[in-house]
């Protein structure tokens, strides 16, 4: 009896920690990564809102080609959608909220599957000399998980590479042409 009593004192102890430890934690997140690509902002932007273009490029779909992927709306235009499902990248949607032509997209990313959460996924696209310079950026907030999630692996660390690698192929495949 005595066990348990030290037992359910303890779990209890741990509760209040992680309830009130969650309230100093960052209450949001914020990933941003640029690159410089040479090639017209049109292509860039083409690449970026046309969803069956980014999938070309999107370092999700490079980790898994075998998810299962759908695509709705009008490409470029708000209500254009992607949506996809695997084992490995669990399952979500993207879709376009607005775009400035040649300028901006700005996409609601909701995932379900392992964990649901809400962000908000801007590329801006800005002239840089004879090049552009292309900033991927996604924040969202956390909830009290993510946000202990997060005191062992900030979400900068754990998207930041997928951020390179994916406009790493974005400058490949834009510099190209198509």
């Amino acid at each position: 009896m005595k066990f348990l009593k030290i037992l359910l004192g303890i779990i209890v102890v741990l509760a209040i920690i992680i309830i009130v430890g969650g309230f100093f934690l960052p209450k949001s997140y914020t990933v941003s990564r640029s690159t410089v690509i040479n090639a017209p902002d049109s292509v860039i932007y083409k690449n970026i809102a046309d969803f069956k273009e980014f999938y070309k490029w999107n370092p999700w779909a490079k980790m898994e080609p075998s998810a299962k992927t759908t695509y709705g709306g009008v490409a470029g235009e708000p209500g254009h959608i992607y949506e996809w499902k695997g084992k490995e990248t669990g399952s979500g949607y993207m879709k376009i909220k607005s775009v400035t032509p040649n300028k901006q997209v700005d996409i609601e990313l909701k995932f379900i599957e392992p964990f649901e959460s809400l962000a908000d996924t801007k590329f801006d696209i800005q002239p840089e000399g004879s090049s552009n310079k292309v900033t991927w950026t996604m924040s969202g907030e956390n909830n009290l998980i993510s946000k202990w999630m997060c005191v062992f692996v900030s979400m900068d660390k754990m998207i930041g590479k997928d951020f390179e690698d994916g406009l790493k192929y974005l400058k490949e495949k834009s510099e190209k042409g198509v």
